[in-house]
């Protein structure tokens, strides 16, 4: 008998497979370490910053008020009174400059922390440059025409003058005029390299925002004094009233805007110069 070689089925042979390799899954214990100490941080950092919200050492129990002048410490503390016994680390000094803000004394504040316990405030007052009249009330008011305050006997120190013609009344009520009382601020500055003429101002009136018309203590005449050169024009006022009195007894007002004459309206009509 013959044996019949037959031909392999290639459909049929096994697949050399190559085994998978084994994988290591040791962990180094530098690796171990490392996770450790991030762990104990991140935990320390966590229990850290709640002993620190709690912690009695860093709660507000002094707030220093400095630059202020005319607003009392008294008053400041009161817009900040919510300030004692909170979180140092935690209070939001922003949120407490705009409430200092709200005063009309304070243009500007800074507030800073002095670790452990205490808050630095430091304000940058307004300064008034006259009492703004409105009915029979006056008021404290700045160059910019911010009203500051109520003027009280307490504000008596600062000598400022009384300004009318301010108010500009609209259907919506009354403002305070800007070009009108920068023509008063302006006539004040002036008049600060002078104190012995800006003691003798005891009324402005600006209603007409291009001339400034003023009173001097103990005279009843009014000086038209325009937009400028204010100093010289109350010289030269100075200088003529004695004369002036003895041509015209009774003076309405004295026109001095103009830089050769002089106008002077008695009393009853017409004018003289």
């Amino acid at each position: 008998m013959t044996g019949v070689r037959l031909q392999a089925d290639k459909r049929f042979r096994r697949a050399r497979v190559q085994p998978f390799p084994k994988r290591s899954f040791r962990v180094s214990g530098r690796a171990v370490r490392l996770v450790l100490a991030l762990s104990v941080a991140a935990a320390g950092a966590y229990f850290g910053k709640e002993l620190l919200r709690h912690a009695e050492l860093l709660r507000v129990e002094h707030v220093m008020v400095t630059g202020n002048r005319n607003i009392s410490s008294g008053e400041v503390l009161a817009l900040l009174d919510r300030l004692h016994g909170a979180n140092i680390l935690e209070v939001d000094l922003a949120a407490y400059r705009q409430e200092l803000l709200k005063s009309g004394w304070v243009q500007a504040a800074t507030l800073r922390r002095l670790l452990p316990a205490t808050i630095e405030v430091t304000i940058t007052e307004r300064e008034p440059v006259g009492l703004f009249r409105i009915a029979t009330q006056l008021y404290l008011v700045d160059p910019t025409g911010t009203v500051i305050d109520e003027y009280r006997p307490q504000f008596a120190h600062l000598r400022l003058p009384v300004i009318d013609g301010l108010e500009m009344r609209n259907p919506r009520g009354s403002t305070v005029d800007r070009a009108r009382t920068q023509l008063a601020a302006r006539l004040m500055d002036a008049l600060t390299a002078r104190p012995d003429l800006a003691d003798l101002v005891s009324q402005i009136d600006v209603t007409d925002a291009a001339d400034a018309v003023v009173l001097l203590s103990g005279d009843p005449t009014l000086l038209h004094l325009g937009d400028q050169r204010f100093v010289e024009r109350l010289d030269r006022y100075l200088e003529l009233a004695q004369a002036l009195r003895s041509a015209v007894p009774e003076i309405d007002y004295v026109d001095l805007r103009y830089d050769k004459r002089v106008y002077v309206r008695p009393a009853g009509s017409g004018y003289t110069q």
